[in-house]
């Protein structure tokens, strides 16, 4: 017996909203009025992850908030022929202010506008636990990051949008790219008679049931991967009804050379070191064919 559409469609019903809505703001005014962060820095607060790409489902606890340094960012000039290199550090000479100074002040912001006990350093994020209203918040330092397609100049460059810190335990540096994986996620919701979204969130919900009825590992396929295993799932197997797009994505995804996969920022591979195995996804979709053969 197959999964209903009745089944499908719950499962791709969207989690709280309002709750994330107020643990953003409420980190937005802690960091607006304390310490080092109200004097003259350039730096935006912003949702990053499932509440911020209405991907999330319910059950989803912790709220993504990316504190993003401005006036400080690194740049990627590596593509960049030599005079354009030169150009650059000619431009922009090394900041004073560095992440371990931002990722210090944002860190004492947090604790004077909120008990104590509430924050806990981890070694990427600083976690606020809830209360009052508000959700779990992984509060992510960092500055901003460029992958620079070409630099003739201030007036006259252009670069690729995103963040970058340095993890406390290691000092490693880790990079993404929320802003152009929102974007892309807008983009291939309408591309897709915005059926894109829901789908996300129907295959996050198969997982978490699978999960639950210990049918796969909680870790094989975290959500931002498995977001990004759907986005590159082409327009054309989406719409008419979810459980045509269940099994057309499936089937789909069972033929395909996921090599080649990208993540949803179009900047970065699925697959590879510090990301997802390939092995781990095609565990994942064998799961998913079981689960609509063997479906109750």
């Amino acid at each position: 017996m197959v999964i209903s559409e009745d089944q499908l469609v719950t499962w791709t019903h969207q989690g709280a909203i309002t709750a994330s809505q107020t643990t953003h703001e409420s980190i937005r005014v802690a960091l607006s009025r304390i310490g080092d962060l109200s004097l003259d820095r350039d730096y935006e607060i912003y949702l990053q992850g499932s509440y911020k790409n209405s991907t999330n489902i319910y059950g989803d606890s912790d709220v993504d908030v990316v504190v993003q340094l401005n006036s400080t960012f690194r740049g990627d000039t590596s593509r960049l022929p030599p005079e354009e290199q030169t150009a650059y550090r000619s431009a922009y000479p090394d900041a004073t202010y560095t992440f371990a100074n931002f990722r210090s002040d944002v860190l004492a912001a947090l604790r004077a506008y909120y008990d104590v006990s509430l924050i806990t350093e981890g070694n990427k994020s600083i976690m606020v636990a809830a209360q009052s209203g508000r959700l779990d918040a992984d509060v992510v330092p960092c500055l901003h990051y460029r992958k620079y397609r070409y630099f003739r100049g201030f007036g006259d460059q252009e670069y690729v949008d995103g963040i970058v810190l340095d993890t406390q335990r290691e000092g490693r540096q880790i990079i993404s790219f929320p802003k152009p994986h929102y974007d892309n996620g807008v983009r291939k919701n309408g591309s897709t008679g915005n059926w894109y979204k829901p789908t996300v969130r129907l295959f996050k919900n198969a997982r978490s049931y699978l999960v639950d009825n210990n049918r796969i590992l909680s870790d094989l396929a975290p959500s931002y991967f498995l977001e990004c295993l759907i986005y590159n799932v082409p327009d054309t197997q989406f719409g008419t009804d979810f459980g045509n797009i269940f099994c057309n994505a499936v089937n789909w995804l069972q033929g395909a050379n996921l090599e080649g996969f990208v993540c949803q920022s179009e900047q970065t591979q699925l697959f590879g070191a510090d990301q997802w195995s390939i092995e781990k996804a095609r565990q994942f979709i064998s799961a998913l064919i079981d689960l609509w053969s063997s479906w109750r």
